[in-house]
């Protein structure tokens, strides 16, 4: 998930024409290992369901270092970029943490995970870089973050899919709502709407309408074949792979 997130923000930097700008990148890379690993172990941790095995401790070590890494790129960050980063921090830690008494948190309030994860992605992967190389908000720029917010929502409705017989009923996740189905209709959809989305742009160019598409259509083939038979290594391995590829495309190719 850290090469996903890494590979989306290298993106926004080719982008935007956006050079050396390493802070940015590798924050983002260690803070959604730290991020990551926080909100899946926490809870398990906190209520004690789960022993600090060997391979727990590597972890908690390996969390520990990243965390590190994660401050030290933070100070590299300008100061409104710093405040961004808070921003996407406090969403992360209301994610996971029950701020109030007897109330769940952000990850058990019904339907809004989806949006929750989305928004943190879009955030730390576009406007994070953007907003650290001071550069204006141009409606290019929101034309991509539409784009990038519908990628990143269908990539978790095939998590959803492949997660729906584990998944708490009270998450009411979208597969949970409306049904597989139906979930992966919607999913075609948006991809669709990912692609023509692209002749909105100020700076049209065939080559990247041509790649935009060959990855709504990866995408949907993804979509289109998940089960709740799959393995889970289906989504993480295959499904996380799609922006990677995309940045290792542009950077051959582009």
């Amino acid at each position: 998930m850290a090469l996903s997130v890494y590979a989306l923000v290298q993106l926004t930097q080719i982008l935007f024409s956006i050079s050396n700008d390493f802070a940015t990148s590798y924050f983002a890379f260690f803070g959604t290992i730290v991020g990551y690993n926080f909100v899946k172990y926490d809870a398990l941790a906190r209520t004690k369901k789960v022993q600090m095995s060997l391979q727990l401790k590597g972890i908690a070590f390996l969390s520990f270092l990243s965390l590190i890494a994660t401050g030290y790129y933070f100070l590299q960050l300008e100061k409104t970029a710093k405040i961004i980063g808070f921003v996407f921090l406090a969403i992360t830690l209301l994610y996971t943490l029950p701020f109030f008494p007897n109330k769940k948190n952000a990850r058990n309030w019904a339907g809004f995970k989806i949006y929750i994860v989305a928004l943190c992605w879009v955030g730390v992967t576009l406007f994070l870089p953007i907003i650290n190389n001071s550069l204006p908000l141009t409606s290019y720029m929101f034309l991509v973050a539409a784009q990038r917010f519908i990628l990143i929502f269908v990539l978790i409705l095939i998590f959803e899919i492949i997660d729906l017989r584990l998944d708490d009923p009270h998450l009411k996740t979208v597969s949970q709502q409306i049904g597989v189905v139906k979930t992966k209709r919607v999913g075609v959809t948006l991809m669709v709407l990912f692609v023509l989305l692209e002749f909105l742009s100020t700076d049209f160019r065939i080559e990247f309408f041509a790649l935009k598409s060959a990855l709504a259509i990866t995408t949907i083939l993804f979509l289109l074949f998940s089960n709740e038979n799959r393995s889970r290594y289906y989504a993480s391995f295959w499904v996380e792979s799609i922006p990677i590829f995309w940045w290792l495309f542009l950077v051959v190719f582009g």
